[in-house]
């Protein structure tokens, strides 16, 4: 049983463990074509971390948030993430990141628009915008299953 869970959930890593290295391999592929893009790390942080914020994800907030302050992430930006659109802590590649984020996590709320693709393709080339999808959609992923197993973070 998973932490603050009244029933047992399964534990996925044991129950399908060639699941969970496809789901491990397609993370490290995800993470090589961002450094093949030359998509900054600290980016990448701030679309894991937003990704978990719209869903809810205080396991893999915890973790991403601790990661990007280990990469020299400041208190402040980390704090208005969520309001990032109402903030003058970002850069516009940065916003642009945060925007395809936000549209590839919530897909079923009108798709990715075609404004925010465009948005993205001003300052990311191909592949930076085929990393940053992909990004998304592994943090996604790895949010709906901490989730769904109810994954917590640990005390320290």
């Amino acid at each position: 049983m998973t932490e603050g869970s009244s029933i047992s959930r399964v534990a996925l890593k044991e129950i399908t463990p060639d699941v969970s290295t496809a789901m491990g391999s397609l993370h490290a592929a995800a993470v090589s074509a961002a450094q093949d893009a030359k998509l900054e790390p600290e980016l990448l942080e701030l679309v894991r971390i937003r990704a978990s914020q719209i869903n809810g994800c205080a396991f893999c907030l915890d973790m991403h948030t601790r990661d990007a302050r280990e990469r020299g992430e400041t208190e402040q930006r980390i704090h208005t993430l969520n309001a990032w659109r109402e903030t003058p802590f970002f850069t516009g590649r940065e916003r642009a990141a945060l925007a395809l984020t936000e549209a590839v996590t919530l897909v079923h709320d009108g798709r990715v628009p075609d404004a925010v693709y465009a948005e993205a393709a001003e300052v990311f080339d191909e592949n930076q915008i085929a990393a940053l999808i992909w990004s998304a959609t592994v943090i996604n992923a790895y949010n709906r299953i901490a989730i769904a197993t109810r994954m917590v973070p640990k005390s320290r």
